[in-house]
């Protein structure tokens, strides 16, 4: 009778060696050491290429001891995820890097009063003044785009993915890719020709309101187009089988499951319009007094306030302080609407239960 040789189990272990956790943040710190010595032996000044070398030296080396120790195999999957957390610091750095240094340059002046007051009777040279005139042709320009703008987008978007078929959608689809890629300069132009050379209208907040519909259309189209694909064919089956006419489907079924992308849709584009100055400086021109008619006479605003002080500034001065703090102020006011659009988009979101 012959006997079966018994392998012991860790002869067929399905796990080969592996390397710590601790791994990848050994070889990081390693890498930035490495590129600070290598950049010091070679006179380099930029903080860029020290780390660009600090990330080749990570890269490699992670490939290279994950070779020897895991193989070949689970190096180049360590390599993968490397080139992944590189292009993630690529992105986020330079993001941080700005977001600092206009906190730092832009709490010099910003305070109550630089928010409550505006830029009437003191110079460009002179200490003091605020941003209340551009803060309000701001809120009343970008708030009179996205009340024209909103309806007309979203309706469009349903119309294209509810209704849309044949010529008519394929060509409503074509211009607004189109407009997507449309300069705000050209906006501007167009604005500027029809309605203050040919119409005969006077400069005016609402003139540039028009242009930066121009520019906030086809991103609430696209944005919103895409989110309503998103909405399973099925609810919306289940809904017409009830007998339930296609318009309060599209009501009550529709547009509530994808209101959070649409609202984040929404912000984005207002935040787009937000900093855009090329339209402004066309069609609304700059004033330092308070005009809260957006209908009548040229109106400021922060992109264009940002503009001319820093302009006037020399670059230094009280000028160039209220340029970092108008900056800051901008940034924070798309960052709360952003952070508004996020509470609206998850209260107003489908409850989900068993």
């Amino acid at each position: 009778m012959s006997h079966a040789t018994i392998t012991p189990k860790s002869a067929h272990s399905l796990h080969g060696a592996r390397l710590p956790k601790w791994f990848a943040w050994a070889v990081a710190a390693g890498s930035v050491a490495l590129g600070l010595g290598i950049s010091t032996v070679a006179g380099l000044d930029s903080s860029v290429q020290w780390a660009l070398i600090a990330a080749v030296l990570f890269v490699l080396g992670s490939y290279a001891v994950s070779a020897t120790v895991e193989g070949r195999r689970q190096a180049k999957d360590r390599t993968a995820t490397s080139l992944v957390w590189v292009a993630f610091l690529i992105a986020v750095i330079p993001l941080a890097s700005l977001i600092w240094e206009t906190l730092k340059r832009g709490v010099k002046v910003l305070d109550g009063y630089f928010l409550t007051h505006s830029m009437g009777v003191v110079a460009d040279s002179e200490p003091g003044g605020g941003i209340y005139h551009a803060m309000l042709g701001t809120l009343e320009q970008v708030g009179i785009a996205a009340l024209i703008s909103v309806p007309v987008g979203v309706l469009t978007a349903i119309y294209l993915v509810e209704y849309g078929r044949g010529k008519l959608a394929k060509a409503v689809t074509f211009f607004v890719d189109v407009m997507t890629g449309i300069p705000s300069i050209v906006a501007g132009l167009f604005i500027l020709s029809l309605w203050i050379v040919i119409l005969g209208m006077g400069y005016s907040g609402f003139a540039g309101s028009l242009a930066l519909c121009i520019l906030m259309i086809p991103v609430v189209v696209r944005s919103t187009e895409e989110m309503l694909k998103l909405v399973p064919n099925e609810l919306r089956e289940a809904s017409l089988a009830l007998g339930i006419p296609k318009w309060r489907t599209i009501l009550k079924v529709v547009l509530p499951t994808s209101l959070g992308g649409i609202t984040t849709g929404v912000m984005l584009a207002v935040a787009r319009i937000t900093g855009e100055t090329a339209p402004v400086l066309l069609l609304v021109w700059g004033t330092s007094v308070i005009n809260a008619n957006p209908f009548s006479d040229p109106q400021a605003s922060l992109p264009m306030y940002i503009y001319l002080q820093y302009a006037n500034s020399g670059g230094s001065g009280a000028a160039y302080d209220r340029a970092w703090a108008a900056a800051l102020t901008l940034i924070a006011f798309i960052m709360i609407l952003n952070l508004v659009a996020r509470g609206i988009a998850r209260w107003k979101a489908p409850q989900t239960g068993r």
